[in-house]
């Protein structure tokens, strides 16, 4: 049986020095735990590295490889966190050359063939891996295992992907346990009211198709659901591990309605005092007063909406079905409010419809609802999105530097069909002045909402931090190992393919001649 170490990147260079830090999420990650799962499962000895609530710092990687010295490395990384992942190959295989590195998550599935070839990694995981994972630690033959990229001899191969894992229950309870529970007393209090924190998930996947949006590539288009009474045991094994409240991943929780209730009434039935939230933002059309009210009697006390926009016809172009709409989400809150839950708003400036009347719209909107807290974030063509794919097919993108790849970023990576990136930057500074310090509606809110729930005080901390912080920042420093010597690819001469794989089998003299080409180690 194998030794495997997983290792989770630094988040803190996601949100730089921007206002958007003081709500940096510290949890555990849940890709890592349910992989850890399966492979444990099989026999494997399993640890996890989380280093999301540090500044990335090599030297932290190698104390773990020296106390460990694992036989398998898995990495996950979105495409903020890309750099660090292509360091840690370099400092891996320095170490310890017999040691198989693997990549995971969002980017490397959205760009297998090249993450293989600008980092050091044996293997890339394409979708879900909570099965080729462990096939890969038991040592199954590489051609066998789905949805994997590899290096081979003198070929780099791309398998087919996996299908959609069918029956969630099947799957083993998530490794929370490898996660020290007390590193996750660190969460924000405008995030967290109970902390420790970890991260669930009751479900998997998405029926829309947002340009924005990079889900589809490791979850696949549709929608998979556990029982009620898997998701219910789930949140009592949380509660056993010490852990008080938890954010759910599902990107639609809400709008299967009948099952969503007998999820709640299941963990009602449990008898558990577990707070928890819905932190990636459901469907404003999916919302109905009488489910809010039985998931605020489960424990559930916010739920996070994706507004994304004030204007219908933006809303209609870049995704959202033409189903959510401005006057859903004034009802969506307030039948939110009536139930007793806290609500937060999801905003993004520039998105590919946007223009600088639209952008005003969206911070009139934002102005105007009212919710209890509020984020805005600059649009990102991340890899593995159809906004990326067609910035890519028409020349747009000006920056293949995973580092500045952050939501709030300073730089300019794209070229905007109607906007400037500097017109972009003014309305995301003007959004967080109007809507926020300039707000009387929403300071009040927050002010009742603080004596309310007796944290008006820590409400003020983080006022005092947000006044002072710019509205976009800069990346924060990290302490790369080997930066010189990260294997490079000339994304100009040779721009990424669009998320959609074939099977490959490519010989590496073959790209070796190809002038896209700098630098390689093999």
């Amino acid at each position: 049986m194998a030794r495997v170490l997983l290792i989770n990147p630094s988040y803190t260079l996601s949100y730089g020095g921007a206002k958007a830090s003081i709500v940096n999420p510290i949890h555990p990650t849940l890709g890592l735990a349910t992989i850890a799962a399966t492979a444990r499962n099989r026999g494997h000895e399993v640890q996890i590295l989380d280093l999301s609530w540090r500044v990335y710092d090599h030297r932290a990687v190698q104390q773990r490889l020296e106390s460990f010295r694992p036989e398998i490395v898995g990495i996950t990384a979105t495409t903020a966190l890309m750099n660090q992942l292509r360091d840690m190959s370099v400092l891996i295989k320095d170490l310890a050359p017999g040691t198989r590195v693997v990549a995971g998550g969002a980017h490397p599935s959205a760009m297998p063939f090249e993450t293989i070839m600008e980092t050091r990694c044996d293997a890339v995981f394409v979708g879900e891996a909570d099965l080729s994972f462990a096939d890969y630690c038991d040592g199954s033959r590489l051609e066998d295992i789905p949805g994997l990229c590899f290096r081979q001899g003198d070929r780099v191969c791309i398998t087919p992907r996996p299908p959609p894992i069918g029956d969630l229950d099947t799957l083993p309870m998530p490794a929370w346990d490898l996660y020290p529970v007390e590193d996750y007393r660190r969460m924000s209090r405008l995030l967290a009211r109970c902390p420790p924190v970890t991260m669930a998930e009751f479900s998997r996947g998405c029926v829309f198709t947002c340009d924005f949006c990079a889900s589809k590539i490791t979850m696949a288009k549709g929608y998979r659901k556990k029982s009620p009474e898997r998701c219910a045991a789930e949140v009592k094994h949380m509660h056993d591990l010490g852990f008080r409240e938890f954010m759910l991943a599902d990107d639609i929780f809400t709008s299967d309605q009948k099952w969503a209730r007998a999820v709640c009434e299941a963990i009602i039935a449990t008898g558990v005092d577990m707070a928890w939230t819905c932190t990636n933002g459901i469907r404003v059309e999916s919302a109905d007063e009488d489910l809010f009210r039985i998931m605020r009697r489960a424990g559930c006390y916010r739920v996070s909406f994706g507004f994304e926009s004030g204007n219908n016809e933006v809303l209609a172009q870049f995704g959202k079905g033409g189903r959510a709409s401005i006057e859903q989400g004034k009802a969506a809150v307030t039948m939110a409010r009536r139930a007793g839950i806290d609500t937060n708003g999801f905003f993004l400036l520039g998105l590919s419809p946007d223009t600088e009347q639209t952008m005003r719209e969206t911070i009139d909107f934002a102005r105007q609802i009212p919710v209890d807290m509020m984020k805005f974030g600059l649009s990102i063509a991340f890899p593995g999105t159809k906004m990326f794919d067609d910035y890519v097919s028409d020349g747009l993108v000006k920056s293949y530097d995973w580092d500045e790849y952050f939501i709030y970023t300073d730089k300019n990576l794209f070229v905007h069909r109607h906007l400037s990136s500097d017109a972009i930057k003014k309305y995301l500074d003007i959004a967080y002045r109007k809507c926020i310090l300039q707000n009387p509606g929403f300071i009040f809110r927050r002010i009742v909402r603080g004596v309310r729930t007796g944290e008006f005080f820590w409400d003020l901390y983080y006022a005092l931090n947000f006044f002072f912080m710019p509205s976009v920042g800069k990346a924060l420093a990290s302490v790369y190992y080997a930066r010189d010597r990260w294997p490079v690819w000339n994304y100009q001469a040779n721009p990424p393919r669009p998320a959609s794989y074939p099977v490959v089998h490519k010989s590496v003299a073959a790209i070796m001649a190809d002038p896209g080409i700098e630098e390689v180690e093999w």
